[in-house]
């Protein structure tokens, strides 16, 4: 039996370019749809546990406004190449203050049932630039986040995604 040197290359063709089409898909999936990030810190809790993964869906913020109350992954002010993940606390043009643990927006109180446990320390007033939003952990009290930075906001440009979905950590 004879193999038909054209049929084995046609065959080759066929897989290769099945390939390079899935690879293509893949990319541009992770680049531009939707990517999966391990959270390496405490500073979502309860929300997010340590090392938990979450879906972070890249599109979102081109379609739709950001809001308040949004969990985002967005690239760190302060470090070249880090990405963290925060919860919308306030949005441009708002005055955040926080007293007695408590945080006011636009001097009412905000009630967050999400946070871990009452802040115990105060911060503020400050009003966040138009072009800005005011983002925290929600384990208030170890959480390195826009009380502590010199830019005490970040922009929509440094906003990678919307947090969507959560995979626990395997124990």
């Amino acid at each position: 039996m004879q193999i038909n040197k054209q049929v084995i290359v046609k065959e080759a063709q066929d897989w290769i370019k099945t390939i390079v089409i899935y690879i293509l898909i893949a990319l541009l999936i992770r680049f531009f749809i939707l990517n999966l990030s391990i959270v390496p810190t405490g500073s979502m809790i309860p929300t997010i546990q340590i090392n938990d993964k979450i879906v972070v869906l890249k599109f979102n913020y081109w379609f739709f406004p950001v809001k308040r109350g949004d969990i985002i992954v967005f690239h760190s002010p302060h470090e070249k190449n880090v990405q963290l993940v925060k919860r919308v606390v306030g949005m441009g043009g708002e005055t955040i203050l926080i007293k007695d643990g408590k945080l006011y927006i636009n001097g009412k109180l905000h009630l967050e049932p999400y946070i871990y446990e009452k802040m115990n320390e105060d911060f503020g007033p400050y009003e966040i630039p138009e072009y800005g939003y005011f983002v925290m952990g929600d384990n208030r009290n170890n959480s390195y986040d826009c009380r502590k930075w010199d830019q005490k906001y970040i922009t929509k440009d440094m906003i990678i995604g919307k947090a969507v979905y959560k995979f626990g950590a395997l124990k």
